[in-house]
Formats: structure tokens, C-alpha cells, sequence
């Protein structure tokens, strides 16, 4: 193959670009901390991105109709805080807590790597 002719790169992003683990961690503390809630944040961030596929794969299969991956992770967000028994959250907390995924971090190495590429290719997500 030609590498010159290679003009676009698409990428993963959970995982790859951002770190999802880290920051969903730290948004459960900080939503945790002033409620005094005594919670393993790492593993309810686990818990949460372990609902993703089987949430997904509802929509994927037609079982469900289209629906934002919001909307998903906020379904799955309302499950687990019942699951790990954390009660008396307003519907503006949970939307806060549900923006976690609009808040991740990038790998220190992401935002150098991806400036550097673009110089040369066009990049999407997938």
C-alpha cells in the first residue's frame, strides 16, 4: 500500500483519546464527597461504561427505538445509583452527574498527538 495515499485517519475515543476511567472517577467524588456518600467511584465507573453494550445492543438489535447515548447513560446512571444505593438525588443532580461524559480528559500524549496528525491528515471519531 501507498502511504501517501492515505489521506483521512478514524479513531476510537473512549479509551483511546480520553480517560474515561479517571475522569468519571473523579465526577463521582466530587458529587460523592459533599453528600458523604461512601462509595467506590472507580468501580461505579466500571459499572457504568460495563452498561454501555447491553444498553447499546437494545437499540442495535430494534428492541428499542433510536435513542442519544445521553439519554442511555442516563438510564443506566438512574440504575446504578439505586444499585449502590444512593438515594434522595434531584433530577438536576443526576443530569449533572450524567454530563460526566461530556467532561473527560484526554491522555496527557491525546491533544500533541491529534494536533500533530491533522497537519497532515483528516481525523474523525467513529
Amino acid at each position: 500500500m501507498d502511504e501517501s495515499s492515505i489521506g483521512a485517519l478514524t479513531f476510537d475515543v473512549f479509551g483511546t483519546v480520553v480517560d474515561w476511567r479517571t475522569s468519571v472517577t473523579r465526577e463521582g467524588e466530587a458529587f460523592g464527597t459533599p453528600r458523604r456518600l461512601s462509595v467506590d467511584w472507580a468501580k461505579f465507573a466500571d459499572a457504568w461504561r460495563g452498561l454501555y453494550q447491553p444498553a447499546m445492543e437494545e437499540v442495535r438489535s430494534g428492541r428499542r427505538p433510536w435513542a442519544k447515548l445521553d439519554e442511555l447513560h442516563r438510564e443506566s446512571l438512574v440504575r446504578l445509583l439505586g444499585d449502590f444505593g444512593i438515594t434522595g438525588v434531584s433530577p438536576a443532580e443526576i443530569d449533572h452527574l450524567n454530563y460526566a461524559w461530556h467532561r473527560l480528559d484526554p491522555w496527557p500524549d491525546a491533544v500533541p498527538g491529534l494536533t500533530r496528525l491533522k497537519r497532515r491528515f483528516t481525523l474523525a471519531t467513529l
